[in-house]
C-alpha cells in the first residue's frame, strides 16, 4: 500500500499563462478557475517559488494556475531562470498564448485601451516590441496557442479539453422554486410559469400545507396538464443543457414560480430536478420561498 504524500513531497499541478498582451490571457485565467484550480492574475514573477511553496504545504490547494505577463517590466528576464526551479517543484506546464498582429490590432482597439508597452508609440509597435521580448518564454513553453482562430467559447472548450479531458466538470444545474409575489430570482437563466395550474392554496387546510404534502401532490396531479408540463419541459432541459455546455456555460439556474412559491412551485420543481438528475446532469435544488410565514 502506498504511503500517504507528505507535504514536502506533495506536487501540485501548476499552470503558468503568459503569451501577449490582447491573446486571452485572463479568458483562460478564468476558466481554469472554473476548473477548480486556484487562479492568481499579475503574481510577481520573484514570488512564484514562494507561491508554489504555499501550495505544497497547503491542504486546500492541489492546482493552480497563474498569470505572467509583460506588466512585470524588467523584472520578467528573470522567469527563464525560474523555470526549472519550478519545475523540479511542482508538476508545471507553461502555456503561451499569442495572435496575429492582425487580430492583436483590432482587439486593442475594440476596448481602447493602450498597450502595456509603455514607451511603444502605438499598438502596432508595442506589439512587436512584446513578441520580441517574449521569445526566450515562448521557446521554452510547453503549449503555445494562436487564439487568433478562436471566439471566447472555442478557446474555453479548447482549455477545457487539454487541461481536464474526462475531468472536466459537467454543467452544474439550479432548479429553484420561487413565489412570483416575492420576486423572481435575479440570476435565472430561465425562468417557468406554473401559475396556469389550479392553486392548491385555496384547499380547506391547503394555505398551511406546501409542495411536499401528499394533499397538494394529488391534487395538482389530478390535473392531466401538470404531468404533460413536466414532461415537456424535461424533455426540453434534457435538450437544452448540452448545447449550454457546449457554449461554455459551467452553469445554469432555472426558475421555477408560481404565486406564494409554496405549492406548485415545489412541486414542480422537485419532479423536473428528478428527472435531470435521472438523466445525468449534476443538480442542486433550491426552495426560495417554501419556508415564507403565510398571512
Amino acid at each position: 500500500m502506498a504511503e500517504p504524500e507528505t507535504q514536502s513531497e506533495k506536487r501540485p499541478e501548476f499552470v503558468i499563462i503568459t503569451g501577449l498582451s490582447g491573446s486571452g490571457k485572463g479568458t483562460v485565467l478564468r476558466v481554469f478557475e472554473d476548473l477548480d484550480y486556484y487562479t492568481v492574475d499579475n503574481l510577481p514573477v520573484d514570488l512564484i517559488p514562494k507561491f508554489i511553496e504555499l501550495c505544497r504545504s497547503s491542504d486546500n490547494i492541489e492546482r493552480a494556475a497563474i498569470v505572467v505577463d509583460i506588466r512585470e517590466g524588467e523584472a520578467l528576464q528573470r522567469f527563464p531562470a525560474l523555470r526549472q526551479e519550478i519545475a523540479d517543484e511542482a508538476d508545471s506546464q507553461l502555456l503561451f498564448l499569442e495572435a496575429t498582429d492582425e487580430t492583436l490590432q483590432r482587439r486593442f482597439s475594440e476596448t481602447r485601451r493602450p498597450h502595456p508597452v509603455r514607451d511603444a508609440p502605438g499598438v502596432p509597435e508595442g506589439v512587436s516590441a512584446e513578441r520580441k521580448m517574449l521569445e526566450p518564454i515562448r521557446q521554452m513553453a510547453d503549449v503555445v496557442v494562436d487564439t487568433s482562430k478562436y471566439n471566447i467559447h472555442d478557446l474555453r472548450r479548447f482549455i477545457v479539453e487539454r487541461f481536464a479531458g474526462e475531468n472536466a466538470p459537467a454543467l452544474l444545474v439550479s432548479v429553484e422554486s420561487f413565489g412570483f409575489k416575492h420576486g423572481a430570482p435575479s440570476d435565472a437563466d430561465l425562468l417557468f410559469d406554473v401559475r396556469f395550474l389550479p392553486n392548491p392554496h385555496y384547499l380547506p387546510g391547503g394555505a398551511q400545507l406546501t409542495g411536499h404534502d401528499r394533499k397538494v401532490i394529488e391534487y395538482i396531479r389530478s390535473f392531466p396538464q401538470a404531468d404533460e408540463f413536466i414532461e415537456r419541459t424535461s424533455e426540453l432541459l434534457t435538450y437544452l443543457l448540452p448545447h449550454y455546455a457546449t457554449e461554455g456555460k459551467s452553469y445554469l439556474t432555472i426558475g421555477i414560480g408560481c404565486t406564494g412559491g409554496r405549492h406548485r412551485s415545489v412541486f414542480i420543481s422537485e419532479e423536473i430536478a428528478r428527472r435531470l438528475e435521472t438523466a445525468g446532469f449534476p443538480v442542486k435544488l433550491v426552495h426560495r420561498h417554501l419556508h415564507r410565514t403565510v398571512a
